[in-house]
C-alpha cells in the first residue's frame, strides 16, 4: 500500500466527495479538524457519521471508513481489530504523523495474521500533527510541556518522550510548509535539544527516494530557504504573564479561548444579570471580524463593532429604498423594481452572515467589558505597563494588590510581572511584604518561588519591552474604564472605546521579535549572531557558510518550546510588515496557552523543586 507526504485532505480521504463514508478520529485528531471544519463542511464531503475510535462503535459492514488517527501501538491494534471483523467495508487509512517502521511492521503483520489486508484501500502519513488556529498561527496541542521540560525530577525517558512528540509535530509543520529550512535556535536548554533532534530527524527523512519535500515547493514559486527559528519559554516569560489589551489575547486570556471556540454567560435582561447559562460562539478563519481586528487594542475593536453595526444598517435601508420603488415614475418602476428585488435577494444571505458575525463580536465585547470592570483589568495593566517601562517599583505594585477587587490570579500575574523586570532580584524584605499580603488573600505562592529560583539561576532574566516605531504612547494620566461601563448599554460601544483610548498601551516588541528580526535582517554584531546556532539538513553536518548566515529570509517559522501567546504572534506578524523586504511569519508553540494556565505549571514545578 502507497504511503504519501504531506498531501491535501482529499488524496487519502476516502473514495469521493460524493460517497458515504464514516469518518473514525482519535480524540487529538478530532482537535485537528475542530477549527478548520464543521459538520456541514463534513457532510459536504460525504461523512454522514464521525465516531471516535476508543468508543463503542456498531458494524456498518457496506461503508467505507475513512481513518484519521495518531500513530500509536493501541490505534494500530483498533484499526487490525475493526478490518478483521468487517466493521465497515474497507478502510482509508490516515495517519496523522508518519508510521514508525514498527508500527508498520505490526499494521502489517496484524492485518495479514486476520487475512484482512484486502480491506485497505489506501494508507497515508498525512503529516498534520498539529492544530491550524489561523493561517499563520499552528499549535501542536502538546499539554504541559513546559512541565516536562523544565520538571527536575523528570526522567530521562520522560524527557525524550517529550522531545520526541514535539519533533514529530514540529516535522509536520515543516512538511505542510513546503521546504527544508534553516534552523537556528538559542544555545542551551530545551530550544538546542530540538532543534539538534530535528536536523538528525529531517536528514533521515531526507534520505528516503520518495520524501515529503521531493515535489513541494515554497508558495509564489519561491525558491529560497526558509527559516525556523525555535525559542525555549524560559527566553521571555513576561508575555505568557502580562495582562494584555489586545482582541484575540484578551479573548484567550479572560474569556477562555480554545479550538476557535469561546464562551460568554448568557444574560436575561427581565433579571438583570447572568442565567448562569453559556453560550458558544466560534471564530477564526472565516471571521472576518476576528481576522481583522485580532492584533487591535480593545477599545479600537469596540469601536469597530460599532462602525460594522451603522454600516449594515445603512446598506439594509439602501436595499429597502430600493426595493420600494420611491422616486420612481409608475409606468418605469416595474422593471427596475425587479431588477432592485433580484439584486436585494442575492445581496440578503451576505448581510445576514454580516449581522450574525456583528452580533456575536458584540456579545464577546460585552462579556470582555463586563469582566474588565468585575476584575479591575484596567489597574493592573496600567501597572504593569509602567513595570515595563522601569517606572513602577514594589509600592505600585502593593496598591493594587491589596485593593478588594481582581482576582487572585490577576495579583499573582502582576507580581510574576514585578519580579520579572526588575533590573536586579527585590531584596528579601520587599519579597516579605508581597508575600504576606499574598498569603493573607489566601493565594498560593509557589508559582512566584519557583520565578525567584529562575531568576537566582539566571534562566530567565529581566525583560523589559520596547516600543514599536510609530506607535502611540500611552497617555501620562490612565483614565478610569469603569466611568464608561455604565454607558456602554444605552449609549454603545463607541461612546465607551473613545473613554478608554486613554488606556491604549503603547505597541510592545517582546523578546522574541527583536532576536526574530535581527536573525530575518542578518543585522547585529557577530557575537550576537553567534548567540544562536545554525543548522541546516541539507549540509553535511558541521558547516555553516558564513554566505547563508548573512542571507535575509522571506519565510520564517517561530516555534516556542514551552507555551505560546497571542502577543508574541500579533507581535511577530506588525513586524513582518516593519521590515524590509516584508517578510511572511508563521508562529506556533507547544501549546496556546493562556496566562492562568501557564500560571498553574508554573506552581506545579514550584510545588516539585521544593
Amino acid at each position: 500500500k502507497g504511503r504519501g507526504g504531506a498531501s491535501s485532505g482529499g488524496q487519502g480521504g476516502g473514495q469521493s466527495g460524493s460517497s458515504y463514508k464514516v469518518l473514525v478520529l482519535d480524540s487529538f485528531t478530532r482537535d485537528v479538524i475542530t477549527p478548520l471544519l464543521r459538520l456541514n463542511d463534513l457532510r459536504k464531503c460525504g461523512v454522514t457519521l464521525y465516531l471516535l475510535i476508543d468508543s463503542e462503535r456498531q458494524n456498518v459492514p457496506d461503508v467505507p471508513a475513512v481513518y484519521f488517527v495518531r500513530a500509536t501501538d493501541v490505534n494500530v491494534s483498533r484499526v487490525t481489530q475493526d478490518l478483521a471483523v468487517g466493521t465497515y467495508d474497507v478502510a482509508h487509512l490516515n495517519f496523522c504523523a508518519p508510521l514508525s517502521d514498527k508500527s508498520l511492521q505490526d499494521l502489517a503483520s496484524g492485518l495479514t495474521k486476520q487475512r484482512c489486508l484486502g480491506r485497505v484501500a489506501k494508507l497515508f502519513d498525512q503529516n498534520l500533527a498539529f492544530v491550524a488556529l489561523e493561517k499563520d498561527l499552528f499549535s501542536l496541542m502538546i499539554p504541559k510541556a513546559y512541565v516536562a521540560l523544565n520538571d527536575p525530577s523528570a526522567k530521562d525517558v520522560e524527557i525524550e518522550k517529550a522531545i520526541g512528540d514535539i519533533i514529530d509535530g514540529l516535522f509536520c509543520a515543516i512538511a505542510t510548509w513546503g521546504s527544508v529550512p534553516i534552523i537556528r535556535c538559542q544555545r542551551g536548554g530545551a530550544a538546542e535539544h530540538v532543534a539538534r533532534a530535528l536536523d538528525g530527524y529531517i536528514r533521515k527523512h531526507l534520505e528516503q527516494r520518495s520524501n515529503a519535500f521531493s515535489s513541494s515547493t515554497m508558495k509564489g514559486g519561491s525558491f529560497q530557504r526558509p527559516l525556523l527559528v525555535l525559542f525555549d519559554r524560559n527566553f521571555d516569560l513576561t508575555p505568557q504573564i502580562q495582562h494584555c489589551w489586545t482582541y484575540h489575547a484578551m479573548v484567550h486570556d479572560v474569556l477562555g479561548l480554545k479550538l476557535g471556540r469561546t464562551a460568554v454567560a448568557s444574560e436575561n435582561p427581565a433579571s438583570g444579570g447572568s442565567t448562569g447559562s453559556k453560550k458558544s460562539y466560534d471564530v477564526g478563519p472565516g471571521d472576518f471580524f476576528w481576522e481583522e481586528n485580532g492584533g487591535r487594542p480593545f477599545p479600537k475593536v469596540a469601536e469597530e463593532v460599532e462602525e460594522q453595526l451603522n454600516k449594515y444598517k445603512k446598506d439594509m435601508a439602501a436595499i429597502n429604498t430600493h426595493t420600494s420603488g420611491a422616486g420612481e415614475d409608475e409606468d418605469d418602476n416595474l422593471q427596475a423594481n425587479t431588477k432592485n428585488l433580484m439584486n436585494a435577494v442575492s445581496s440578503l444571505p451576505e448581510l445576514t452572515e454580516r449581522k450574525r458575525v456583528i452580533d456575536k463580536h458584540t456579545n464577546i465585547a460585552t462579556a470582555l467589558l463586563k469582566e474588565i470592570k468585575d476584575r479591575q483589568i484596567d489597574n493592573f495593566v496600567a501597572v504593569e505597563e509602567e513595570l515595563f517601562a522601569g517606572k513602577a517599583d514594589k509600592s505600585a505594585v502593593l496598591k493594587v494588590i491589596t485593593t478588594p477587587k481582581g482576582l487572585l490570579s490577576d495579583k499573582l500575574r502582576l507580581v510574576a510581572t514585578w519580579l520579572l523586570t526588575c533590573e536586579t532580584l527585590p531584596s528579601a524584605a520587599d519579597f516579605e511584604e508581597i508575600d504576606q499580603c499574598l498569603k493573607g488573600a489566601g493565594a498560593d505562592l509557589e508559582a512566584l518561588n519557583y520565578l525567584k529560583r529562575l531568576r537566582n539561576l539566571s534562566l530567565t532574566g529581566a525583560q523589559r519591552s520596547f516600543a514599536m516605531p510609530g506607535s502611540a504612547g500611552s497617555s501620562g494620566t490612565q483614565g478610569n474604564i469603569l466611568d464608561f461601563a455604565d454607558k456602554f448599554v444605552s449609549k454603545g460601544l463607541d461612546v465607551m472605546a473613545k473613554g478608554m483610548k486613554n488606556l491604549m498601551s503603547q505597541g510592545q516588541t517582546f523578546a522574541v521579535t527583536r532576536a526574530v528580526q535581527a536573525l530575518v535582517e542578518s543585522k547585529g554584531s557577530g557575537e550576537e549572531q553567534e548567540k544562536y546556532l545554525y543548522f541546516d539538513p541539507k549540509l553535511p553536518r558541521g558547516t555553516s557558510p558564513a554566505s547563508s548566515k548573512s542571507a535575509a529570509y522571506r519565510d520564517v517559522m517561530v516555534c516556542i518550546i514551552g507555551g505560546g501567546n497571542y502577543l508574541e504572534y500579533h507581535s511577530l506578524q506588525e513586524m513582518s510588515q516593519r521590515v524590509q523586504p516584508k517578510c511572511n511569519v508563521v508562529y506556533g508553540a507547544t501549546e496556546m496557552l493562556a496566562p492562568c494556565e501557564f500560571l498553574q505549571q508554573l506552581t506545579e514545578l514550584g510545588n516539585k523543586g521544593k
